[in-house]
């Protein structure tokens, strides 16, 4: 096919030119939003009666054969000669319905389509993203758990400063990832606006219906201005920006495992799946995985700041600058999606060396800061304090001892006001316990942080109910209603209030779900609970109820009932045990329909809100 913009020329493009100039050897990735922005394209083209809907229709089915074609095969893409992927869907359209397919470009430009299949593929790759960050989140959740008591060196400057534990040490990378996951949500919503309908700079100058068009596409709204529009990649920097950001913290978690897993420290033994060899040292395994993750972040940060460097002058309003703006994404999201599953895997498989990591906390003069405080307990300032627990420390290391291998005769040398009380105090799990402020390493400030994390973890998870989860949530009501558990539900039934429903997700699968149903009295209940017998001690059951109450809130409701065999859950959420016959209204909708009426062993309670 002849180029889409070769009218005006009388020569066509040099060869080098040519190879120079096609794009398709990168934004062929774009095959299938194209496909998907072409087909609301030419739906909006017959609203305004530039096609009519049997064009339109016969536009859409040519379409979605391509889709079909190339999800099955996408070779031709590979092997075409083609300037970019506007072209060789073009060209392909035409082979396939004719000159029909010559009317699909009216008041459409190349450039509010590359930014619409741009933004289209972002979003898609975004949120394939975030669930790559929450799946890692839940491999450290169950690390950190594993090793919430294991006693191990927390250092500064990389020299040994306080006791901590290796649970307390993962966390800290999963506050890391935490913000990465937030900053990427963030970010999806500014990726999440339509440019198409801009045309080339200007706008089109036809009536299109831009909102529908984008809701229709699946985005929040349609871009405002359309210079802006065309020429806007700040979605890009700032995925850059984010996949940047995470890459660091992402290298700095390797560098502490790569020193942890070192002869020298020996805190942990990585697993052979994520290890390599030396071709010449046969007793080598070597951290290689961590250390490309540590190499690789670099490469993404070069994406972003190369990136930047493409866009820091350009005028106003599509330069073909904006050709760079995929390779350098395409590479950066591909490589931090690759070291998060790296990552996933060395975390999963890691073995913690729980005596060489207590030895080593023991070995540091960790607890020096405890025999500080328990001077200044004594009534000593703390300037003072910390200058003679220096004088002891020294006096150990001179010896070869720890602090509390020191008599009291020479602790007292410092003060006499040093008792027999003071070994205790250097024991390092008092220590630990010591640090109970919020945020502290002591156990029960660890195992509130965790339970608070699996909450949130768990409240990512849960989301509106649609259309499409239909027949998911009809086979949990199915199970639970032949467990004896829930009233059966009509797929009639589900469909009409799936407004009512919303979904727990475990793996992009439904694994949960739960209504509120409003009664015409202003009651609420919670209905339709129900898990996956997998996923249970997720705590997915309980984000979907915190959900629901959060939804009822704002509703501005006042009561809400449940009838349950399960009293302890629901009791955790805050319910209270009620009589039923307080409850005409389920009485009359529900209880006189149930088998069990007469012999009801559920439980009813309430929340008042």
């Amino acid at each position: 096919m002849a180029a889409l913009w070769g009218g005006r020329f009388e020569q066509g493009a040099s060869e080098a030119f040519a190879r120079f100039n096609a794009s398709l050897p990168v934004d062929w990735r774009f095959w299938a939003e194209d496909i998907q922005g072409s087909q609301a394209w030419a739906g909006a083209l017959a609203d305004v009666g530039v096609l009519t809907q049997s064009e339109a229709e016969d536009l859409k089915g040519a379409l979605g054969k391509l889709a079909s074609q190339l999800a099955a095969d996408p070779s031709p893409l590979h092997s075409s000669s083609e300037e970019d992927i506007h072209s060789f869907v073009e060209a392909w359209l035409i082979g396939e319905v004719g000159d029909l397919g010559k009317k699909l470009h009216t008041g459409r430009s190349r450039n509010d389509q590359v930014a619409t299949d741009f933004r289209l593929w972002c979003r898609k790759t975004a949120r394939q993203l975030l669930a790559e960050i929450y799946q890692t989140l839940e491999i450290m959740a169950v690390l950190a758990t594993r090793e919430t008591g294991t006693l191990m060196p927390g250092y500064t400057h990389l020299q040994r400063a306080q006791p901590v534990t290796f649970g307390h040490w993962v966390m800290a990378y999963a506050e890391m990832l935490e913000r990465d996951a937030e900053r990427l949500e963030d970010a999806i919503k500014r990726v999440n606006v339509c440019p198409l309908g801009c045309g080339a700079l200007a706008g089109t100058a036809y009536a299109i219906d831009r909102e529908k068009l984008a809701k229709e596409l699946g985005f929040e709204r349609a871009t405002r201005n359309s210079l802006d529009a065309i020429s806007d990649r700040d979605f890009v920097l700032e995925l850059l920006q984010v996949a940047s950001t995470s890459g660091l913290h992402l290298s700095r978690l390797a560098e502490d495992l790569i020193f942890f897993g070192t002869g020298e420290a020996g805190f942990v033994k990585f697993s052979d799946t994520v290890s390599s060899g030396s071709s010449l040292m046969p007793q080598k395994k070597n951290p290689d995985a961590l250390e490309l993750i540590r190499g690789k972040s670099g490469r993404i940060f070069g994406a972003m700041a190369g990136f930047a460097m493409t866009v820091k002058a350009l005028p106003l309003s599509y330069n073909k600058d904006l050709q760079e703006d995929k390779n350098g994404l395409f590479d950066a999201l591909d490589t931090w999606s690759d070291c998060l599953l790296l990552t996933r895997e060395v975390l999963a498989t890691i073995e913690v060396n729980k005596e060489a990591c207590a030895k080593a906390a023991a070995g540091g003069y960790s607890n020096a800061t405890e025999l500080a405080d328990y001077l200044v307990a004594k009534g000593i300032p703390f300037r003072e304090a910390h200058h003679m627990v220096g004088v002891l420390v020294r006096i150990a290391i001179e010896q070869q001892l720890p602090l509390e291998a020191l008599t009291l005769a020479e602790m007292q040398q410092v003060s006499e006001l040093i008792g027999d009380d003071v070994y205790p105090a250097l024991d390092l799990m008092a220590a630990l316990e010591k640090r109970c402020a919020q945020g502290g390493v002591s156990l029960v400030r660890q195992q509130e942080a965790l339970k608070a994390f699996h909450g949130r973890l768990a409240a990512k998870a849960v989301r509106r109910a649609n259309l499409e989860d239909v027949d998911a949530i009809v086979q949990l009501i199915g199970h639970w209603a032949g467990e004896g558990e829930n009233l059966p539900r009509s797929r009639e039934d589900i469909i009409h209030s799936i407004q009512d429903f919303v979904v727990a997700e475990v793996d992009g699968k439904v694994a949960g779900c739960a209504s509120l149903y409003i009664y015409s009295t202003g009651l609420a209940e919670i209905r339709s609970l129900g898990l996956n017998e997998t996923a249970h001690g997720k705590g997915l059951g309980q984000a979907m109820v915190q959900t629901l109450m959060d939804e009822a809130r704002a509703l501005k409701l006042r009561r809400v009932i449940v009838l349950t065999r399960v009293a302890g859950f629901f009791d955790k959420q805050g319910f209270k045990v009620i009589f039923k016959d307080t409850l005409p209204e389920k009485v009359m909708k529900d209880c006189k329909l149930c088998p069990r009426q007469d012999n009801c062993d559920e439980i009813a309670m309430e929340h008042r809100l």
